[in-house]
Formats: structure tokens, sequence, C-alpha cells
């Protein structure tokens, strides 16, 4: 059975033709995926994001009114920000915060149409549905076939390209 590691590479092979190049690394907390990533961006040299932090420290210069309508702009900024052709991008949890509205996977669909994005997404793909934190919290989000290779940390890969999106 391939490891993580080996799924991840296959998949961005995949990821450089398709029009979002964006592949997910899904599972649940402490399921490896930053392990992962930091091991896969070790040996290619590709950078490796911690958006929490990146992004905290972009927004918390906006008061709270004009961080939702400034999220995007700064995401685009900080992934312009990195070298490559390949970005890794970890800890995405703030993206989910209900108070900035914004949808994180189609703010990750926008940063991977020009280079291939990997991202961490602590949650659960059962082959239809991705899904993010459970139903009635209020970061719960669930898409029906994202469009994005999704690669389980526990699992083999599956790639979706389906376009339809449940975005709640």
């Amino acid at each position: 059975m391939a490891t993580t590691h080996d799924r991840l590479a296959a998949a961005v092979g995949d990821a450089g033709s398709a029009y979002h190049r964006l592949v997910l690394l899904v599972g649940p907390a402490r399921s490896g995926k930053t392990e992962a990533l930091r091991r896969l961006g070790g040996d290619r040299g590709w950078p490796r994001v911690n958006l929490n932090r990146e992004l905290s420290a972009l927004l918390i210069d906006y008061p709270k009114r004009q961080r939702a309508l400034k999220l995007p702009d700064l995401a685009s900024q900080m992934a312009a920000a990195q070298s490559g052709d390949v970005i890794l991008i970890d800890n995405i949890e703030l993206l989910f915060a209900p108070e900035l509205a914004v949808d994180p996977l189609r703010l990750l669909q926008g940063l991977s149409r020009n280079r291939i994005v990997i991202a961490s997404w602590r949650g659960a793909y059962d082959g239809e549905q991705l899904t993010y934190a459970e139903p009635g919290h209020p970061e719960w989000r669930r898409y029906t076939h994202p469009e994005a290779a999704v690669v389980s940390a526990t699992q083999p890969a599956t790639n979706q390209t389906d376009n339809r999106q449940d975005p709640r």
C-alpha cells in the first residue's frame, strides 16, 4: 500500500493539468497531515505556509468589520509571495471562522489557478462528500463532489473533478 507521501506525489502529477490545481490532504486531527506536508516540502523544496499564522498576522492590522473583505486579497498576496510552482498550505482553520464569511474551498481553488496548491483539510471525505466539522457546529461545511484531488491521510487517494458543490 502506498504511503501518504507517495499518494500526494502522485496527486501533484495529476493536478498539473486540472483547471483547479488543488490537492486536499484530508484527515482528522493528528492523522499526520502536517508531517506529510513537512516531509514532502523537504524532499521537493516546496514552501510550506502556516495559513493561520500568516493570515492572522496580516489581518490584525484591520478592524474586525474589514477583515472579511480583506481576507481573499491577503491570502492571494501570501500565496504569491511564495516561490515555485507548488505551495503547501497547512493549518487552514482560520478560513472556517464564521465572522470571516469566506468559502474555504473556493478560496483554495482560487489560489490554485496558477500553481499547484496542496492544503491540509481537517475533516473527512467519503468519495462524494467533503466535510469539515460536524453538522450543527458553526464552522461546519459540506461540499458534494469538490473540484479537487483528494488524498486521504488514512486511505488511498480519490480524485474528483466534478464542479458541483454544496457550500453548506
